[in-house]
């Protein structure tokens, strides 16, 4: 029935909007382009209102169960939207520039693209419509991280990134060639019934969590992580590091409760390893990274442990903890990649050592990214203790302790590095370079208002305990 389309509220919305931009940008001319950005921003409020007006309701299946939407899924549609408004928000001045000026449409419709597939891939009740979800979130991706061609370091971030996601997703249809070869179907609710747990399927099992671990950059599917971050254009790294991860864990999560419900104790035990590995050496190379791209690529990648966290009990509450992970974790990392980013677009500056003194110079900024980078570090009271503080309470549920443990003597680990760039700030001395570079900065009205929505997330999320129950009560 046509009429099913329709009742894809998200996905059709989005459509309308990324349609509107691409012919808007292929006909308007003069003075039409000047308010393209505002334009683009204004659309994708438009898009999170709407998606939040029909918020309610229960489960819906259409297309013979290929497409599910689910409320809690409905509900991190609308955190992945929220976090490319904000990321459109910061990339203004940057696509204002003379290089990308002509090139604005192109990246809106490339990032709109990546946020369609990943919609899809939330609600898919089949793997053919996951992974096509999937490719069409990790095609555009690939230009965005070249999206500066003429960059040395873009166009090898770009050939390191499409290389990867093509050696995953063929190690992926493997795995899934062989849950259709044992069992004779693709769609999520006759799987949980089929599936075994036989050798063949626990190696099927194997080879889709590898495809998933490159998604989410863990440890050891996370080699093209720091060169990518490095190579690609700052508000792509930030889009990277907390609309793709999220939407790649929140799918993860729930194709493991639908599908492998028979294979828990399977996957509960990958999954710890993963968490271990992912945490630690994140961790341990996050200490001797010295360009804030490949350190904040590193972080990503110990968080991206983090969330494991939530999953290892394969429960409801888990996806609660997930989802508001990542909303905390959108707030918070956009805002230290905000600051990086109005940094490297007026200056160039990228190393640690080049924000000496920058709290005299720039105070706000300064502060801004201290507020980011201790609640990306846990402390309270800011929300990113909170944050922690459910995935861990989640992974306590099932008795994971040992994990847990490790997990807690990381958290010192990353407080330590994320404290190297606040003393670089407020106590190590400038120097000419960074004194000079400083002075011209300069904040427009998308910067502003998304430092406003980041600063908001960090300090009242954690806060307004009704955000987390609010996930919960939509949970069910």
């Amino acid at each position: 029935m046509y009429s099913d389309f329709f009742s894809m509220h998200s996905e059709w919305a989005l459509t309308f909007v990324l349609l509107f931009v691409f012919f808007y940008d292929l006909l308007a001319v003069g003075r039409a382009r000047r308010i393209f950005h505002p334009l683009v921003c204004g659309l994708m409020s438009c898009y999170l209102l709407f998606s939040a007006w029909n918020l309610g309701g229960g489960q819906l299946s259409l297309f013979g169960g290929m497409y599910v939407s689910t409320p809690i899924a409905n509900v991190m549609k609308i955190i992945l939207g929220l976090g490319t408004l904000i990321v459109f928000l910061f990339a203004g001045e940057w696509l204002h520039s003379e290089e990308n000026r002509l090139k604005q449409g192109e990246f809106y419709v490339l990032v709109l693209s990546t946020l369609l597939g990943m919609n899809f891939m939330l609600s898919s009740g089949h793997f053919l419509l996951f992974f096509i979800g999937l490719e069409l979130a990790s095609i555009p991706m690939s230009t965005l991280v070249a999206f500066d061609k003429f960059r040395h370091h873009s166009a090898e971030a770009g050939a390191k990134y499409i290389l990867t996601a093509l050696f995953s997703s063929g190690l992926m249809l493997f795995g899934l060639s062989f849950i259709y070869g044992t069992t004779g179907t693709l769609y999520f609710s006759d799987l949980a019934l089929r599936l075994s747990g036989s050798p063949l399927q626990l190696l099927s099992l194997a080879f889709f969590l590898a495809g998933m671990g490159f998604k989410l950059s863990l440890v050891p599917f996370h080699l093209w992580t720091a060169d990518s971050y490095q190579g690609a254009p700052t508000p792509v790294a930030a889009y990277l590091s907390v609309v793709s991860k999220g939407a790649a864990a929140m799918a993860l999560m729930c194709i493991l409760m639908q599908v492998f419900p028979v294979m828990i104790q399977k996957w509960q035990l990958a999954l710890q390893v993963l968490i271990v590995i992912t945490i630690t050496l994140g961790n341990l190379m996050a200490l001797r990274q010295t360009d804030l791209k490949r350190f904040m690529a590193f972080s990503s990648i110990s968080q991206a442990g983090y969330i494991l966290l939530a999953m290892l009990q394969g429960v409801p509450s888990g996806q609660t903890a997930l989802v508001y992970y990542i909303l905390v974790y959108l707030a918070a990392n956009l805002a230290v990649f905000g600051v990086i980013g109005v940094v490297e677009n007026k200056t160039g500056l990228v190393e640690r050592d080049d924000y000496n003194g920058f709290a005299a110079a720039h105070p706000r900024l300064a502060f801004v990214m201290m507020l980011g980078l201790f609640s990306l570090a846990g402390i309270p009271p800011f929300s990113g203790f909170f944050s922690k503080f459910f995935v861990f309470m989640s992974a306590a549920g099932g008795g994971f302790y040992p994990i847990l443990l490790i997990a807690l003597l990381n958290t010192v680990i990353s407080l330590y590095y994320y404290l190297l760039l606040v003393r670089a700030m407020y106590i190590s001395p400038s120097d000419e370079k960074g004194a000079a570079g400083f002075s011209a900065l300069c904040l427009g009205w998308g910067d502003k208002l998304a430092f406003a929505l980041c600063l908001g997330g960090i300090l009242l999320l954690g806060l307004a305990g009704g955000v987390y129950e609010f996930i919960d009560m939509v949970n069910g």
